[in-house]
């Protein structure tokens, strides 16, 4: 049996003898499809893990391309750049460092639009960029620049497409490697958890701001260096191919191979690649050279895929690869890993979380009025009403996710006015979801450890170059000890989106603890579960509270709280209408008739 990393060398070793072998059309193939695969790459990340569509990549090439062109062709520098001397490793520096100025300030203007305003804003600044390009007079202006020099690397001229060759590869190697470390760790995690919502991810400490602008510069930086190259590799530099239709075709390319996978965006830059010089030879012998016929071709293609392997063609490849020869990607947990330090619990009966007169207001509607609860240290508190009665808006006023219009809200003694729900999550306080907000695809082992994201502070750079490994241990260690807490120690390595629905509420369970909180808040943990899942519920949430956590549950099932809680709190309309212990609670008038729909 082939093992995969065996398979991966002899692939590698079949791209170093390529030169050596093919002629020099095929070399040029290849040396174009590793320039569109690192763009493709940067995508893949972009588009396929962080979820942001961007049709602006070309720009980025461009931008890569234009600064090589000017710093190596340009007669008279200015004196701050004359020290450069036209060198294109200088010029690589430079135009790496201008790429990621302008994606910072582009990022910032675009990444905190949402909808289809981000897809359209990246239209806009790739248009302009495109524009720019051909209007700058400098740089020959849509005519272009030409005699760019040929890249010298160890005394050796890298003036032909064989040589050059190595130089391309060897950096799309580089960018997959970056790419698969990144995704591999827990900053990975942050920005794959993008795609699951931002409030799920911002309620696990992930600044999603600052993981949306990480993999933003990571993508335009691919296709900074992928311009660079490409200027030295033709040697002549004009906009047409850093316009908006390249934009387009990177994106077809990482949709084609497959836009979540690394591997796929080479998959997909050499399937279009050689697709569209394929059609461009073929379609004029039967159709003649009158049309555009290849691009209708083209068009229908991409149509029909996307029809039959909406996940690209590598999922369609993985299919079709023995079980035997597919690589192991389970990640291995060292359980002689140093434990995560943890916080202290406050004292039995101390009181941690206070909402006093909170009152939210939407216009005219009164969501909250005057709400007082108040939650202790080792107490599970209910909150329940009917439908409608306002326990969400409370819950998510008790979390930060909103803001009160009226009243404050006291965590450990400290107000919450001003903080958001990372800051209060970083304070030990966490929370599950009324609706499951899990990552499908990805394990419960890699779903918990988004949890415990705060606890570790290893950044974009030393996961890219694989520097976190024994931070990253201890937090797969400590997402395997919580999900062996709650019971579902066997299904490290399952998929989160193939559980039942109350091993899922479990598990968000197993993420909320991976954050080491103080206050656990559970936003109708029993919904839609059967009575075993609701036992096995009961059973886990009295085993937090002797462990000293405090737990605030908001329920509507009265079956399920009753025998399990401390005290309740019943709200309708907005209001609290009853506190006590469930005995009381169960014959008290009020709660009978606007719950229980009145006393016999």
């Amino acid at each position: 049996m082939i093992k995969p990393r065996n398979m991966m060398l002899l692939g590698l070793v079949l791209l170093i003898l390529s030169p050596l072998v093919l002629p020099s059309y095929q070399i040029t193939l290849l040396n174009y499809i590793g320039l569109y695969a690192l763009v493709v790459l940067g995508l893949v990340l972009l588009t396929g893990v962080g979820g942001m569509t961007s049709f602006g990549q070309a720009a980025f090439v461009g931008l890569g391309a234009y600064t090589t062109a000017y710093l190596t062709t340009t007669q008279q520098l200015p004196e701050w750049l004359a020290w450069t001397a036209g060198s294109p490793w200088i010029a690589l520096v430079f135009g790496l460092l201008l790429t990621a100025v302008v994606a910072l300030l582009l990022g910032a203007l675009t990444l905190k639009l949402s909808g289809h305003y981000l897809p359209l804003g990246t239209i806009a600044w790739g248009i302009s960029l495109y524009y720019l390009f051909g209007t700058l007079s400098s740089m020959g202006g849509h005519t272009g620049v030409s005699g760019l020099p040929s890249l010298q690397l160890f005394g050796i001229s890298l003036d032909k497409g064989e040589k050059i060759f190595y130089l391309i590869w060897a950096a799309v190697t580089g960018a997959i490697l970056i790419s698969r470390n990144l995704l591999n760790s827990r900053e990975g995690r942050a920005i794959r958890a993008l795609k699951g919502g931002q409030l799920m991810a911002e309620s696990m400490g992930v600044n999603t701001f600052r993981s949306k602008m990480a993999v933003f510069l990571i993508s335009a930086l691919f296709a900074g260096l992928s311009g660079w190259l490409y200027a030295h590799t033709q040697r002549f530099v004009n906009p047409t191919p850093f316009g908006l239709s390249m934009g387009i075709d990177y994106l077809f390319m990482a949709l084609i191979g497959g836009v979540g996978s690394v591997w796929g965006a080479l998959l997909g830059a050499g399937v279009l690649t050689m697709l569209k010089q394929w059609l461009q030879d073929l379609l004029p012998i039967l159709l003649g050279s009158d049309g555009q016929y290849e691009s209708i071709v083209f068009g229908l293609l991409i149509v029909f895929m996307m029809q039959r392997a909406p996940g690209g063609l590598w999922s369609l490849v993985i299919r079709l690869i023995p079980a035997r020869y597919q690589a192991d990607t389970r990640l291995v947990v060292n359980d002689a890993a140093a434990d995560l330090p943890r916080r202290p619990l406050p004292a039995q009966g101390t009181l941690v979380l206070e909402a006093m007169n909170v009152t939210r207001r939407f216009g005219g509607l009164v969501a909250n009025n005057k709400m007082n609860l108040q939650l202790h240290a080792g107490e599970v508190l209910a909150l329940i009403g009917p439908n409608g009665a306002g326990k969400s808006t409370m819950f998510n006023q008790l979390s930060s996710v909103d803001t009160p219009t009226e009243g404050e809200v006291r965590f450990l003694g400290q107000s919450l006015k001003g903080k958001n729900s990372r800051a209060v999550a970083s304070m030990g306080m966490s929370r599950t979801f009324q609706h499951v907000k899990l990552l499908p695809a990805m394990s419960a082992l890699e779903n918990v450890a988004l949890g415990a994201h705060m606890r570790g502070n290893q950044g974009v750079i030393s996961a890219s170059l694989h520097l976190e490994r024994e931070e990253e241990q201890r937090l797969l260690k400590e997402a395997k000890h919580q999900l062996e807490r709650v019971g579902l120690g066997a299904y490290l390595y399952e998929e989160a989106g193939s559980l039942a629905l109350g091993q899922q509420r479990i598990l968000e369970i197993a993420r909320a603890l991976c954050a080491d909180p103080c206050v656990l808040l559970l936003d109708e943990p029993a919904a839609g579960l059967r009575f075993q899942e609701k036992q096995a519920l009961s059973d886990l949430i009295k085993k937090l509270k002797t462990e000293g956590i405090a737990i605030l549950l908001v329920e509507h099932d009265m079956d399920f709280v009753m025998g399990l809680v401390d005290r309740i709190v019943v709200m309708e309309f907005g209001e609290k209408i009853a506190e006590g212990l469930p005995e009381e609670i169960q014959t008290n008038p009020a709660v009978l008739e606007a719950y229980l729909g009145g006393a016999e």
